[in-house]
């Protein structure tokens, strides 16, 4: 019941009030953001959804586009800007997610949904992840988020896919909130951002 109806209802009523109750700071942010990136401000990529479906994940742009002289975009921690940085270990670059949520593409709880280029690299236990909804946060997130390996992050992905409830969620919501006050797990422990899946370990 919780799983199919429940989870919902609560998905909806949080990220609304999480919306209001954010409005300053989204405000201030998409200002700062659009002084900070030449206007632009927000960050839009398709990734899979439930059971792999695509959908335009929304949030804060935290790097600008400063490319090589090949035309290729220059590393994570070159491109990453003085307020990104600000933002993206108070977490705020999220908050656009909410939006994401109230559309029914993202819950508030659930395996980070990961790039498209990945689906054909899961395993078949793997790919299981993608049996519920992807979150704003997860099992995963709130146990190493970018400095676990792809092996472990897959494997709190689905024991959160295998125990889905609410006593679980709550578990994670505030731990989410520790973690966030600690920017604990932000970085990977050799980049910015967690580097590429690129197929699991034989």
């Amino acid at each position: 019941m919780y799983r199919k109806f429940f989870k919902r209802i609560i998905d909806v009523t949080l990220s609304f009030t999480g919306l209001l109750l954010a409005s300053p700071v989204l405000v201030i942010s998409m200002v700062l953001l659009a002084i900070n990136n030449r206007g632009k401000i927000f960050f839009i990529q398709q990734r899979p959804g439930l059971y792999g479906r695509p959908f335009n994940i929304i949030k804060f742009k935290t790097m600008n586009d400063r490319k090589d002289a090949q035309g290729n975009l220059l590393p994570d921690h070159m491109r990453l800007t003085m307020f990104g940085n600000i933002i993206r270990k108070s977490s705020i670059d999220e908050l656009p997610q909410l939006i994401n949520v109230l559309k029914g593409d993202l819950s508030l709880i659930g395996p980070r949904p990961l790039l498209m280029e990945y689906l054909p690299l899961y395993s078949t236990e793997q790919a299981r992840r993608h049996e519920v909804k992807p979150g704003i946060t997860g099992w995963a997130q709130v146990n190493g988020r970018n400095a676990l390996t792809w092996e472990k992050k897959f494997e709190y992905d689905l024991y959160y896919a295998d125990h889905l409830s609410f006593a679980l969620d709550l578990k994670i919501f505030f731990l989410t909130i520790f973690k966030i006050l600690k920017t604990e797990g932000i970085n990977s422990a050799s980049d910015i951002t967690m580097e590429k899946f690129k197929g699991s370990k034989k």
